[in-house]
């Protein structure tokens, strides 16, 4: 039995779609970040996406624990040319296609990015690597929504619209094990 805990990182006040671009998370909410240290295991292991709103809440978080090395592989979606660009732009630009990717989400990726299927895909070989690796541990993940909606949509076993339907905030867990050949899920969405 390998437990996920699965943090979204800090806010980073943008108002736009945030995906590969290396924007920092506001940490400055210190109340919080003690309590989401306090309520993760102890002898937990700490991996993050390599973006810095990822690594630097997973430092802000990992106190004592022993920590992996960053992964690319955990990035968040890769949104392409509507990287820090507004929703309605977007729409404007094309409304069937920024309709189609969230209304249908699957096979259809922005311009230059990737789909969700894709995404999804990505972040399954990490997390199969991380679960075979570090079998019987306790992983904290701290990555981002598109990320942990991927594993939400992967241990419920429901349609990547029904995962969209998750609201997933900064600085959350959302808690799923793995046993052997099923998965469980726990809290959701979680603000400790």
């Amino acid at each position: 039995m390998t437990r996920l805990h699965l943090v979204r990182h800090g806010p980073t006040h943008a108002k736009t779609m945030v995906g590969w671009s290396d924007i920092p998370a506001d940490l400055s909410d210190e109340a919080a970040i003690t309590r989401l240290h306090d309520h993760l295991p102890e002898g937990a292991l700490v991996i993050s996406s390599d973006l810095s709103r990822a690594v630097d809440t997973a430092s802000a978080i990992q106190g004592t624990r022993q920590r992996l090395s960053h992964h690319r592989d955990l990035r968040e979606i890769h949104f392409g040319t509507w990287e820090l660009r507004g929703f309605k732009d977007i729409e404007a630009e094309d409304p069937d296609l920024a309709f189609a990717y969230w209304d249908n989400p699957g096979d259809v990726r922005p311009p230059e990015g990737e789909s969700w299927n894709e995404v999804r895909e990505r972040v399954d070989a990490v997390i199969d690597r991380l679960i075979a690796d570090h079998t019987g541990r306790d992983l904290v993940i701290v990555a981002h929504f598109g990320v942990i909606l991927t594993q939400v949509q992967r241990a419920l076993d429901i349609s990547a619209y029904e995962a969209f339907s998750h609201r997933i905030d900064n600085l959350s867990v959302t808690d799923i094990t793995h046993h052997g050949n099923r998965w469980s899920v726990g809290r959701i969405n979680h603000l400790p």
